[in-house]
């Protein structure tokens, strides 16, 4: 069974936002065992929307198009509806009276004619009350098809979608099922991964997929497995994990269904009642946004001292002068001396460092530029690591930030 998304707006095909609804709302299906055929982004163009519902429609069993639901003229996905199923607008009495109340509520000035119209729907539809927005979502049925249209606003479009829309089409769809489970790996690259578990690969049952998905030092495993017998479909995947764990569990970091590599990291330091602290040079707090990202954080991290200059590092940081002149800012020995201090600086039992040249310059070292340290400083030893992250900065930087979780979480299991 095949659903497909049309996201609606000039803003996402000129780059100005990115369509992060299709990504949402694509998985959400396909937690309910729906597949998507296509995504597609059109203009606020009617003759565009129309073309696209109608390729669609060929397709799909569900479609469900996002944007174009606000109240100025630009916003035309209601008007291009009613002409697709041959209908007329009418005025929702219950929407109106949400936008009068949010009005009320919300907003100094007075409720407008053009507001007003927010409560115009395809007299066909069916209206999703949208309790965050004013503009409703709405479900219509042609034949097969099941044209579902939401606003293009992100939170109001994930509350329509998990509060009515998922719930609606699980009720009147039969569908297979879907078994995702993803491994992440850390340390090698997807050809030589697929290298060691090649026979393994080549003896999956039919209806188990494999599919590699490396990004910036790591590389994640997803296993896919389609049917009608959910229980066959979970045992097989099972088997298949437990199988990879004999074959690369060295590099095997976690399943990302339980959260990324920092979240698996927040928990060990939370059961084992351990706290860390970082010093970042050239990544500037890109692992402690990571890390304060996690709910409740604040158990484990202590702080981050961003040193970016050299001064930082040996007037906040007290790496020593002398140490920097002869090895070089860049080096395994300062960095060492960053994780140690900033260790000690704020109490922590690990200290994680980093300093290296992201580009495009050389900066305060003759370093080539991609050359990378990171050091890890805990209660038992202290280790640092160096990497040549090529010269893209931006590649660099996420390399970095991968690479020092990966060694943290080794040192903290070592333990």
């Amino acid at each position: 069974m095949f659903a497909e998304i049309i996201t609606i707006g000039d803003e996402i095909l000129i780059g100005q936002i990115v369509d992060t609804n299709s990504a949402f709302i694509a998985k959400a299906l396909n937690n309910i065992g729906i597949s998507i055929y296509q995504i597609t982004s059109v203009q606020d163009n009617k003759e565009h929307i129309l073309e696209a519902m109608e390729e669609a429609a060929t397709r799909a069993s569900i479609v469900i198009l996002t944007g174009g639901l606000g109240p100025t003229k630009d916003d035309i996905t209601k008007r291009t509806l009613a002409e697709y199923f041959d209908d007329t607008l009418v005025e929702d009495a219950q929407v109106l009276e949400h936008v009068i109340e949010l009005f009320k509520k919300y907003i100094s000035t007075p409720i407008s004619e053009i507001n007003r119209k927010q409560a115009l729907v395809p007299s066909k539809a069916q209206v999703l009350h949208n309790a965050n927005g004013t503009a409703p979502g709405m479900w219509i049925k042609e034949g097969k098809t099941a044209f579902i249209s939401l606003p293009g606003v992100p939170f109001e479009m994930k509350h329509l979608m998990e509060d009515y829309v998922l719930p609606k089409i699980a009720a009147e769809f039969e569908r297979p099922y879907i078994v995702h489970r993803t491994l992440i790996t850390y340390g090698l690259g997807e050809s030589a991964i697929a290298d060691r578990i090649e026979t393994w690969e080549d003896a999956l049952p039919d209806y188990v997929k494999l599919a590699y998905l490396p990004n910036l030092g790591k590389v994640r495993l997803r296993l896919s497995a389609k049917g009608k017998d959910i229980a066959l479909l979970e045992e097989a995947v099972d088997k298949a994990i437990k199988e990879l764990y004999t074959l690369i569990g060295d590099i095997i970091f976690g399943e990302e269904e339980e959260g990324p590599i920092e979240a698996g990291i927040a928990n060990l330091l939370t059961e084992r009642g351990m706290t860390l602290a970082t010093a970042e040079s050239f990544t500037g707090g890109r692992i402690a946004e990571h890390i304060t990202a996690i709910p409740g954080a604040s158990a484990f991290f202590k702080g981050s001292i961003v040193s970016y200059a050299t001064e930082a590092k040996m007037k906040v940081l007290q790496v020593p002068e002398e140490l920097i002149k002869k090895h070089s800012v860049v080096s395994e020995e300062v960095a060492l001396a960053m994780a140690q201090n900033v260790r000690q600086l704020l109490n922590a039992d690990f200290g994680v460092a980093t300093t290296g040249n992201a580009g495009p310059t050389k900066g305060d070292s003759d370093a080539p530029v991609g050359t990378v340290y990171i050091a890890i400083a805990g209660p038992k030893k202290v280790c640092a690591q160096k990497f040549i992250m090529g010269n893209h900065r931006t590649r660099i930087v996420q390399k970095s930030v991968n690479k020092a979780f990966e060694m943290l979480q080794k040192e903290i299991l070592n333990f």
